[in-house]
């Protein structure tokens, strides 16, 4: 290992003593972190081509030094190098491996970089990965609520305000209401890596490097789009971690919204659904049982996620400059939250694709809780009557309907000269559950129409963010 650090930790030239096992248990690295290794050795790579340009390595000790990083990295991905007990976190890893190789040559990597620049640059890389994969996951899911939708652009069901029957619409727009949430954190990803796509590496320990003098060039070499303006920014900000958590939590929050109405769909209340046995669990004790469990482990995972971000919030509160180790806790918070949707969306959207709808139940449950009372409403208003005095008058229609236990479709103009005498015959054909759907035409409404046009705009928006995720340049 290091001639000035026989322990193999990459610190200790000025102690008398050797550190306390207690302190290493603590200041050790958990498993999960050595993780970033790959992350790691192409921040070496680009660091060794620095100390090459600033006269440290000539050309053929950088030949040497990639050649070795290149090997390390196939022994890692193999499991023929793994780390051991002395091995303080995946930079110290990373170091041993080059010294077994390269002697003394393995050494000279450290010049001009510290673990700050090194964590930080090794953690912006993984994230800007991740920003990628996890948005492809939550497309994939997108694609599958778009394709139900598609099915769905006539389907009549209720709509809902405070768990209340509200007003009929298409079952197809709640579905895009859910891809539209879920699209917007795909977006939020994109944004977010717009804005994090600055390099730490040349920052060292928070001054800069007086050897790295062109970090703008190792930026380029590890595909951001230019290196962090102020050093001991570079080093000690998190921000970039708390907002990417902030949008795994705010994903978290839509899935779990959809989440919660898978189950109520296919509960036997609503009858809306059934879930493919596949994507679908039983009881123990009760053979008849057959629970939404991905929906229900998706709900619980959406508090792992936003209790991820308030932990790292409050752990960044009052640090002062610059780098501090209490930021050691970044990598727990990103790698639950990281995990977490990896195992959910997958079994999300399987579970959205194989769903089969009872579209009759949802026709005739469309109605029920005199979800036509607006329209009576509405045509009063067009007709010219003050829509304060048309609300009442069709609440009086709803309680002579309530009173004898029919709906308002069943109304007829006898019945309507009897509610009030403003309630003409010429309303009649407008409450209808496919009148009231088709009136919403507007941008944005419920009409069959506007749904096809809104499906057709999201499938363009889709494939383009399905482009920056596979690879396309920010």
């Amino acid at each position: 290992m290091d001639l000035n650090s026989p322990s193999g930790r990459l610190w200790g030239g000025r102690f008398e003593t050797g550190p306390d096992a207690a302190l290493m248990r603590l200041s050790t690295s958990p498993a999960a972190y050595f993780r970033l290794a790959p992350q790691d050795l192409r921040g070496c790579r680009a660091h060794a081509r620095e100390l090459e340009r600033s006269g440290l390595l000539d050309g053929g000790e950088t030949v040497r030094m990639l050649a070795a990083l290149d090997e390390i990295e196939a022994d890692i991905a193999a499991g023929r190098s793994l780390p051991q007990p002395g091995d303080e976190d995946v930079h110290s890893f990373i170091e041993r491996l080059l010294t077994e190789r390269l002697g003394t040559l393995g050494g000279k990597l450290r010049a001009g970089r510290s673990r700050n620049d090194q964590t930080a640059n090794d953690l912006r890389l993984y994230l800007r990965e991740q920003a990628r994969a996890l948005a492809g996951l939550l497309l994939d899911l997108v694609d599958g609520l778009m394709d139900q939708a598609a099915q769905h652009t006539t389907t009549l069901a209720p709509g809902f305000t405070h768990l209340q029957p509200a007003q009929p619409i298409v079952w197809g727009h709640q579905l895009l209401a859910h891809a539209q949430a879920l699209g917007r954190d795909v977006d939020r990803l994109h944004d977010w890596d717009w804005r994090s796509a600055r390099s730490p590496l040349g920052a060292a320990a928070l001054a800069g490097s007086a050897i790295a003098l062109h970090p703008e060039l190792a930026a380029q070499e590890l595909g951001y789009l230019g290196a962090c303006e102020n050093s001991i920014d570079a080093v000690a900000s998190r921000d970039h971690v708390t907002e990417f958590l902030f949008v795994l939590a705010q994903a978290g929050v839509d899935l779990s919204r959809l989440c919660e109405e898978v189950c109520l769909w296919c509960s036997r209340q609503f009858g809306w659904m059934k879930l493919d046995d596949a994507f679908s669990t039983g009881s123990s004790i009760m053979p008849q049982k057959k629970n939404p469990d991905i929906a229900e482990l998706t709900r619980g995972i959406s508090g792992r996620l936003i209790g991820n971000l308030t932990g790292l919030l409050a752990t960044c509160k009052s640090l002062p400059l610059a780098y501090n180790r209490d930021l050691f806790a970044d990598k727990h918070a990103v790698f639950d939250s990281v995990d977490a949707l990896q195992l959910c969306l997958p079994a999300l959207a399987g579970m959205v694709r194989t769903w089969k709808v009872d579209t009759a139940r949802m026709r005739a449950q469309a109605g029920e809780g005199f979800t036509l009372a607006t329209e009576i409403a509405d045509g009063l208003a067009r007709r010219g009557l003050p829509f304060a005095q048309a609300h009442e008058v069709a609440g009086a229609a709803v309680l002579y309907c309530e009173r004898r236990g029919i709906e308002l479709e069943a109304l007829t103009a006898a019945d309507l000269a009897a509610i009030d005498a403003r309630l003409m015959p010429e309303l009649l054909p407008h409450i209808s559950l496919e009148r009231a759907v088709a009136a919403r035409s507007a941008w944005g409404g419920t009409a069959p129409e506007r749904v096809v046009e809104q499906l057709a705009r999201l499938r363009a928006h889709v494939a383009a963010q399905r482009r920056w995720a596979e690879g396309e340049a920010a």
